[in-house]
């Protein structure tokens, strides 16, 4: 049994924390089973939705949206994974804002005239990585999750992880907020917060089981 991830790294930063968080998330996954494609809004073109209504009524196969730019490849990503996976660093009590211009984008999948429900029943992961401890994880978490529920998605949550709303993980050490210039992945130091999004990836191809059967 095959199931496609498609993880979302929100962060603008190529081979960073939060590329790092979605990789150690894939261990102990049988490969076999996994198809993961990993997409990175850092050098994409995303723009702002502009509330067009275009999704409403003129929607053809493979044209989601009027706004010619790369959040379109995306789109058809989504719409052919069994989990997505939105990773995003917190720089200010919240989700990015790469991030949030996508999901607005992603009202295709709820009011689209071919497209919407196609996001029912999948499987919903949320990843965040923050500097400090009190920075903002559970918000980008639960800015995460309402985009899931919106999308009648399915979220995946472990409550032996270092919260029940996704994966957290923190850039600094124990989230201290201290720098040291020579650490350019401070949460691969934080093997609480990479526990945890391999337990809610593992729950995650858990739950996508449930679905099939």
């Amino acid at each position: 049994m095959i199931f496609k991830v498609l993880g979302i790294s929100g962060s603008p930063v190529k081979k960073g924390n939060v590329e790092t968080l979605l990789t150690h998330a894939m261990e102990g996954l049988p490969p076999e089973n996994i198809q993961l494609d990993i997409v990175h809004l850092s050098g994409l073109t995303i723009q702002d939705c502009i509330h067009c209504n275009f999704c409403l009524t003129r929607q053809t196969p493979g044209k989601y949206c009027s706004l010619k730019d790369d959040a379109q490849p995306i789109f058809k990503k989504a719409e052919a994974a069994d989990i997505l996976v939105l990773a995003s660093p917190v720089y200010f009590m919240r989700s990015s804002a790469r991030m949030a211009a996508l999901l607005d984008r992603f009202r295709v999948f709820v009011f689209g005239n071919l497209t919407g429900g196609k996001m029912k029943n999948k499987i919903g992961v949320s990843m965040a990585v923050s500097w400090l401890r009190q920075g903002g994880l559970e918000l980008a978490h639960l800015s995460h999750i309402t985009a899931f529920l919106t999308l009648e998605m399915i979220p995946a949550s472990v409550h032996k992880g270092v919260s029940p709303l996704g994966a957290s993980a923190l850039a600094s050490a124990d989230g201290s907020g201290g720098f040291d210039p020579n650490i350019r992945r401070g949460i691969e130091n934080d093997e609480a917060g990479l526990q945890s999004a391999r337990l809610i990836m593992r729950r995650a191809v858990e739950l996508a089981r449930l679905v099939r059967k």
